[in-house]
């Protein structure tokens, strides 16, 4: 957790089966791995499918319109309109598991199935004695740039260590911990098994409306600001 350069000191738990050949084998590479660090790149490739699982954001206690999404009574209904009309017969005398009641909304366990591996990145690195940071470079764009975007990401800060990049999105707030798992499917489609050649990756500003990619970029345009002279002044 020291890496993640996060409020949380005490590093996430998980237990892992391990499968394959005897239990003597296990043991064996269980023995091997014991305290060594296990980069993601030597779990998953690129263009892999991928499943992704956690839980999603909490939305605290809700009611029916919004945890079900029920159609509003009419305006001048007694007693409340954001409610079920009819929460059924008379008999069966008691409420039905399907009728839309108030309650939590969020906060829940979820899967999601088939999300495409676009890059395996590696982190900040050193390569013959320079610092290696263009990990959001591409064929076509090789401006030597981070996968972090200009002034960070929202919520969230800077990307320093190793990254995957899936299509899509995934469940839950900024910093939740999710689990990826390998595909339980065979993947016969196009999307599944075509290659993924990155063009362009935007790391302009996610907090406003981006218009440079990098620091120098910036600069070069604003031209020397305010700000910098009194510095050097």
């Amino acid at each position: 957790m020291k890496l993640m350069n996060q409020r949380q000191k005490k590093a996430h738990l998980m237990e892992i089966q391990v499968n394959g050949g005897t239990i003597a084998d296990k043991v064996n590479w269980a023995k091997e791995h014991l305290e060594k660090q296990v980069p993601v790149s030597s779990v998953f490739m690129q263009d892999e499918m991928l499943d992704v699982i956690g839980v999603t954001k909490g939305k605290g206690f809700k009611g029916v319109v919004s945890r079900w999404h029920v159609k509003k009574l009419p305006r001048k209904t007694h007693k409340g309109l954001r409610k079920v009309a009819c929460i059924g017969a008379w008999h069966p005398a008691r409420v039905g598991f399907g009728v839309p009641r108030a309650g939590q909304k969020g906060y829940h366990h979820r899967t999601e199935v088939n999300k495409k591996v676009y890059r395996v990145g590696a982190g900040i690195h050193t390569k013959d004695g320079k610092v290696v940071k263009n990990n959001a470079s591409t064929e076509y764009d090789i401006t030597e740039k981070s996968i972090t975007p200009m002034g960070g990401f929202p919520h969230y800060g800077e990307v320093r260590n190793d990254f995957l990049m899936l299509k899509g999105c995934v469940m839950g707030p900024k910093k939740r911990v999710l689990t990826l798992r390998k595909s339980l499917m065979v993947h016969t489609k196009r999307v599944a098994t075509e290659e993924i050649k990155l063009k362009f990756i935007d790391t302009s500003s996610k907090f406003g409306h981006g218009r440079f990619q990098t620091k120098e970029e910036k600069k070069a345009f604003m031209g020397p600001l305010k700000k910098d002279k009194e510095v050097a002044a």
